[in-house]
């Protein structure tokens, strides 16, 4: 990339100048409880002397404004930001145009090699020293302000966000240590921008890039499921993402053992958190699909949890819980369970309680299919636990369709 700078840098002064006049003009007045100004700190990497590399972290921060509500971005205006995504996009056009032939390359790709490292070292310097018993939160905003690691974390999530599949599997010696970092963080705001950066990279390398963090990733994963809740839903998709990439042929790992009784642990202790159970049942699927019959493990922690949530006032937890149990009976037909009488009993009062509900048709329509299932697997077993219900005037449409079922 050397041999094309004496071009961009003649370039990037015609980009830098009305960023940095916008800039200027925008009003900015940091929180009381802040120790660093983000103002400063953008004109310092916009300044006349600073190289390219400078200009993609102030770029990566105005952008990343866009996806934030902390405090530390709120006050950049958007028209900013979106200023600074098309002066790197230029950047990156006419780094492309000054290589030679037909060749193309990522900028953002090409100054991570130089930038991640520094990035790492930023969020590292308030990091709690785990080796250390008397390192605590205090002691490591001391050695260096956390809002200093937060930019940081947010330019590194935005670099990482600017490559795709198959050129991010070739940067994963540089990308896994830095979000392992972030998530060995004790900020949620550092953690969190790891977490996205580790979707990411689920979603863009080949399962196979993984395996030489495989351990360490998933580690790192279960160390952080605990999480605060405004990151629980990254730390969820994260972990599901991951796992099932990782261990994608080992059904039987203790990767997924470990990590589903991690979480099961969490929602046992808050069972009535609606945020977090909303994104469970949203994101676990990947694993009961990967683990199959070996669901049955888990089945006396997960079912008192689907019981417990589908009487919930909350019309969408019903409906994914209806979805995860139609996942497990197809999965295992509720092989050698206790739970068959109880989940009988259980859909059939939701039935009765769905007159009330919004989604009443879709929860009945789910409540119908699931039972049918049942039918179809348990035999006689359902149809002895059905026996008391048949004669309920208010499931008389709910024992036609079984009925019609069985011819």
């Amino acid at each position: 990339m050397s041999n094309s700078l004496p071009d961009l840098h003649s370039h990037l002064s015609q980009l830098r100048k009305p960023i940095l006049d916008s800039l200027s003009k925008t009003p900015y007045t940091p929180q009381e409880t802040s120790t660093i100004s983000v103002k400063s700190t953008l004109e310092s990497l916009l300044s006349v002397e600073s190289p390219v590399k400078d200009f993609a972290l102030a770029c990566a921060l105005l952008s990343s404004s866009r996806c934030s509500t902390h405090e530390l971005l709120t006050w950049i205006p958007s028209q900013l930001s979106t200023a600074a995504e098309t002066a790197f996009s230029d950047l990156s056009q006419a780094y492309n145009d000054s290589l030679p032939g037909h060749e193309k390359r990522n900028l953002a790709g090409e100054l991570m090699l130089e930038i991640l490292p520094v990035l790492k070292y930023r969020i590292k310097e308030s990091s709690i020293d785990k080796s250390d018993e008397t390192d605590e939160f205090s002691a490591a905003s001391a050695r260096a302000p956390v809002g200093f690691a937060i930019l940081a974390a947010y330019q590194f999530r935005w670099f990482v966000s600017q490559i795709e599949y198959p050129d991010l599997g070739k940067m994963i010696i540089l990308v896994v240590p830095c979000a392992l970092t972030c998530l060995d963080h004790w900020s949620p705001e550092v953690k969190g921008q790891g977490m996205i950066s580790f979707i990411h990279v689920a979603k863009n390398v080949k399962a196979v890039e993984l395996d030489s963090y495989g351990d360490v990733i998933l580690d790192a994963c279960c160390q952080n499921i605990a999480s605060d809740d405004e990151i629980w839903q990254y730390v969820v998709e994260m972990s599901v993402l991951l796992v099932t990439c990782i261990q994608r042929d080992n059904p039987r790992s203790l990767w997924f053992e470990k990590m589903l009784n991690e979480m099961l642990s969490h929602l046992e202790r808050q069972p009535r958190n609606k945020e977090r159970r909303i994104a469970w049942l949203k994101l676990i699927e990947p694993i009961f699909n990967s683990i199959g019959l070996l669901i049955l493990a888990h089945i006396r922690r997960i079912f008192p949890l689907f019981f417990q949530w589908m009487h919930v006032d909350d019309d969408e937890t019903i409906l994914l819980v209806l979805k995860r149990v139609q996942t497990v009976v197809r999965l295992t037909w509720l092989r050698h369970t206790p739970y068959i009488e109880r989940l009988l009993d259980e859909l059939v009062v939701l039935f009765k309680e769905a007159a009330l509900r919004k989604a009443r048709e879709d929860i009945r329509t789910d409540i119908r299919n699931l039972l049918i299932m049942l039918q179809q697997c348990k035999g006689l077993q359902f149809e002895r636990a059905w026996n008391k219900h048949q004669d309920d005037p208010n499931l008389t449409s709910l024992a036609c369709n079984l009925s019609a079922s069985r011819e």
